[in-house]
């Protein structure tokens, strides 16, 4: 089990930071998600892999799930939730005002607006 996670959580972060690199808004913002994803499974198994435990400490109970990466990992999907819908907005704005979707401003494609 920790290997099949380690190795989704290294896939996600890889996929991620290449995403990240490439010249395109829509790649950077995918690769933004993908990267939340990874830090969120990696928060996720900080708290300990353990399947069938309670997430509350009973009385007379053999062990529990630690719930804290579990309320960690709720907020921050939250977050990424808002950051990835502020950056679509901000790219779509971006894409309007420059005709391109270049990361640094690049040129226009074929046939659009001259800046």
């Amino acid at each position: 089990m920790e290997l099949l996670m380690a190795s989704g959580i290294a896939v996600l972060s890889g996929s991620g930071i290449y995403l990240l690199l490439r010249p395109r808004t829509f790649d950077t913002i995918l690769g933004l998600t993908l990267l939340s994803y990874a830090v969120n499974l990696f928060i996720f198994s900080m708290g300990r892999l353990v399947v069938g435990r309670a997430p509350i400490v009973e009385a007379g109970g053999s062990g529990y799930a630690d719930p804290l990466p579990q309320a960690l990992v709720l907020t921050a999907i939250v977050i990424s939730f808002a950051m990835t819908a502020l950056l679509l907005v901000l790219a779509v704005r971006a894409k309007a005002a420059s005709g391109s979707d270049d990361v640094d401003g690049g040129e226009p494609p074929a046939g659009g607006r001259p800046r």
